[in-house]
Parts: C-alpha cells; sequence; structure tokens
C-alpha cells in the first residue's frame, strides 16, 4: 500500500480521497512547523509528500524519503520553498494548487485595499478602546478607491480577476505590466500596458500578484518607492521578499507613500516591528487564499494530483 506524508492540519476531504483511494495517511497532527530534521524522519519511506509554504522540501529531505518518492503536492500556488531542479534530477513530480483559489486572493487584494484606504482597523481599534465620543466631521479620512487607478503587477489569474473586479466593481482605471501584453484583459476592462516606472508614477494603489523568484525578490524597493505618488498604497499579496521591508519602512516613515496593506511578509512569519507600530498599515497573517472554498477546493486539487501519480496515470497541475 502506497504511503503519503501530510505536513500540517489541512481540509478532511484530503485525507478522506487519499484513503478512499487505498493510499496510507500518515501526517502531523498538529499544526506546527516541522524542523528539518523532524520532516526528514516523517518523510522516510514515502511515496508522497502533501508539503505546505511553510515546508522546505529540499535535496536532502528527498534523499531522506527514498527512492520510491514520486510527487510532491504543494497545498499553495507558488513553489518556492520546493527544490525543483532536484526533484527534477530524482524523477520526483510536483504539483501545485492553480485556479481554486484565484477568487479569494483578488477578494483580498480589494479588501485590504478598502482597509488601508477607509482606515478600518485603525478606526476598530479607536472604537474598542472607547474613544468614539461623538460623530467626528474630520476623523479617520481616507482615499476613496472610486475611479482611482489601480497598478496591476503580474498580470496571471489573480492579477487579471483582481483587475476585473476593480473596474467592474469600482469604475477604478486600470494599468498593468507583465513580461507580455494581454490583450483579452485590455478588451474586458479597458486596460493600459505600461512599464513599471511609468505604472508606479500614475497608479494610486499598486497590487503585486508575482511569483518569487531571483528576478522579482525586492522587485519594489528604495529607488521603486521613490516613483510612487506620496498618496499611493501598496498590496502586496504574493510573496513578501518582492518588497524591500526595510525601504517600505522608509518610505512609509518618510511619507513617499500614503499606506501598505500586506498579506506577506519578507522573513515570513517575522514582521518588521516597526511595521506593526503603524496606523497606515493593515497586517493580515497570510490569509488571502483562506475561504472555506478555496482551502476545500486546494486539498482535493492536491488528493486528486497524489492519486493520478500513484496510479501511473498524468499528474493534473504538473509544475514541471
Amino acid at each position: 500500500m502506497p504511503k503519503v506524508f501530510i505536513c500540517r492540519p489541512i481540509p478532511e476531504i484530503a485525507e478522506e480521497l487519499l484513503k478512499k483511494a487505498g493510499i496510507q495517511v500518515e501526517k502531523n497532527p498538529e499544526d506546527k512547523i516541522l524542523s528539518p530534521d523532524e520532516l526528514k524522519k516523517k518523510v522516510t519511506g514515502m511515496d508522497g509528500i502533501l508539503s505546505l509554504l511553510s515546508d522546505k522540501i529540499t535535496s536532502e529531505v528527498l534523499e531522506s524519503a527514498g527512492p520510491q518518492l514520486k510527487i510532491v503536492a504543494n497545498y499553495a500556488v507558488g513553489i518556492d520553498n520546493i527544490d525543483i531542479e532536484s526533484c527534477k534530477s530524482k524523477g520526483v513530480m510536483v504539483t501545485n494548487t492553480p485556479e481554486v483559489l484565484t477568487e479569494a486572493v483578488a477578494e483580498h487584494v480589494l479588501a485590504l485595499m478598502l482597509a488601508v484606504a477607509r482606515r478600518v482597523a485603525e478606526a476598530d481599534r479607536f472604537t474598542r478602546r472607547g474613544e468614539f465620543k461623538k460623530w467626528m466631521p474630520l476623523g479617520f479620512i481616507g482615499p476613496s478607491l472610486w475611479e482611482k487607478t489601480i497598478g496591476i503587477i503580474g498580470m496571471g489569474r489573480i492579477g487579471s480577476l483582481t483587475g476585473e473586479m476593480a473596474r467592474h466593481g469600482f469604475r477604478m482605471n486600470v494599468l498593468y505590466f507583465d513580461l507580455k501584453r494581454d490583450k483579452e484583459f485590455e478588451k474586458k476592462t479597458g486596460a493600459k500596458f505600461a512599464s513599471i516606472p511609468e505604472l508606479l508614477k500614475t497608479a494610486d494603489f499598486v497590487s503585486l500578484n508575482v511569483p518569487l523568484t531571483p528576478q522579482t525578490k525586492h522587485l519594489i524597493s528604495g529607488k521603486e518607492f521613490k516613483m510612487m505618488k506620496p498618496t499611493a498604497i501598496l498590496i502586496n499579496t504574493s510573496r513578501g521578499p518582492v518588497v524591500d521591508e526595510k525601504a517600505l519602512v522608509s518610505a512609509l516613515k518618510n511619507k513617499e507613500i500614503w499606506g501598505a496593506g500586506l498579506d506577506v511578509f519578507e522573513e515570513e512569519p517575522k514582521i518588521n516591528p516597526e511595521l506593526m507600530k503603524m496606523d497606515n498599515v493593515v497586517l493580515t497573517p497570510h490569509i488571502a487564499s483562506a475561504t472555506e472554498e478555496a482551502r476545500d477546493a486546494m486539498a482535493r486539487m492536491d488528493a486528486e494530483n497524489i492519486i493520478a501519480v500513484l496510479e501511473g496515470k498524468k499528474a493534473i497541475n504538473p509544475v514541471h
């Protein structure tokens, strides 16, 4: 009987499907990140690993699993936690969970835009402290989203849906940058293709929707913040290291930008303590895909990928 290790608790549908397919499931029962040594012990002898972003699937982990390992199914779209080249050399399939979390993440981008602009978290803290004594005509004023300009860097599924929601929900003007133009998206939204400098100089809201690669690390740093409007708001739901966090703190302190909404962090789960003190920053703990629908679908997709590969069939969502 083939064996699969699930690195942390995820929706039960994954385990149910795997067992139904005759696969033995072993799992980490605690919602804690396993150390490299713990992970190496747990995956020994496994035919499949169902990993999370917090699990570093290194060449050493793959060696510990053994030659029978056939698949690493990542419970995420991003795969920067996996040594892809080592997987290729060992003949281990890597899969991810695209498409099923697109709507959830795009919703969260807009939620962060609204939360920062309308000062929701700051106003909530104020109200809970018992400081709301009267209606304040000048209290908690922030910028509107209506008919403003959103700049989207990264025109994958999430970036394009974010643009559609912004355009059709808030009548926003849409600028975007990607490695190639998306003329279909332009037709749907009236969006305009722009270079990153042009986008940063023009946009009222900048949404980052790119994978983490050597090319995108610190894509937004000191030089880029100086290009942005002092009224601009940065939103990052992609990967923390895409933004140079020290440069972000400096830009916020020097009023080079108006605010930021962050769901990911450069040294996650560590957060720069300066960001924690700022009222014009909204922080969420990497929850952009945290809807019941999205997380259940991700678990189902991982299980279906594992079952397919262990049955000798093609993976549904192969990364390589």
